[in-house]
């Protein structure tokens, strides 16, 4: 879906399209070019995506690595290439970074790492969490932050969903991730 041109919006849209460039987004880009048709629905998940990104109780690192690992799950090119940069800022180690975008998981995991890859695949899985699995993650990002972990998986899974079927446009300048397959290990 391409972007509405201004003069096209409704004015819930353009309300809605300036909401969120007033943000620490700065404008209509990504997934949300396409939620606009929707835009009180935009309006909430970018409120949601905000706290998520910017402010939730999640480490940085450990946030990337979530993201990181949802857009590798449902092979989407714009969110990856958006948060790879993101991850390496945050301190995530290029070796893991080249590990999630290959489908593979590393010998060498932090505890934290290796307790957020496990609690992700078990969340792209069937969402059943086993209580050893649990009171690590527990551990490691307190209970705000594992709600707002899980809440992470969640957010980003529909921003995944959404530009995957609308097909949304990488941002200029960027190149499609190369995408290993678990089966090329």
């Amino acid at each position: 879906m391409p972007a509405i041109p201004a003069e096209k919006m409704t004015p819930a849209q353009r309300a809605a399209a300036e909401e969120i460039t007033a943000g620490r987004r700065g404008g209509v880009v990504g997934p949300f070019v396409a939620a606009l048709r929707s835009p009180e629905c935009m309006r909430r998940l970018q409120h949601l995506g905000a706290y998520l990104r910017y402010d939730s109780a999640i480490d940085p690192r450990l946030r990337e690595i979530i993201i990181l690992l949802t857009a590798r799950r449902f092979r989407q090119d714009f969110e990856w290439v958006t948060h790879e940069p993101a991850a390496r800022d945050a301190g995530v180690a290029p070796a893991l970074i080249d590990a999630i975008r290959a489908g593979i998981t590393p010998a060498s995991l932090t505890a934290d790492e290796a307790t957020i890859v496990e609690l992700c695949a078990v969340l792209f899985a069937d969402g059943r969490v086993p209580d050893a699995l649990y009171a690590r993650a527990r551990d490691v990002l307190g209970e705000a932050g594992l709600i707002d972990a899980v809440s992470a998986v969640g957010y980003y899974t529909t921003l995944a969903l959404i530009m995957n079927v609308t097909r949304t446009a990488l941002p200029d300048e960027t190149v499609a991730p190369r995408w290993g397959s678990p089966e090329s290990r």
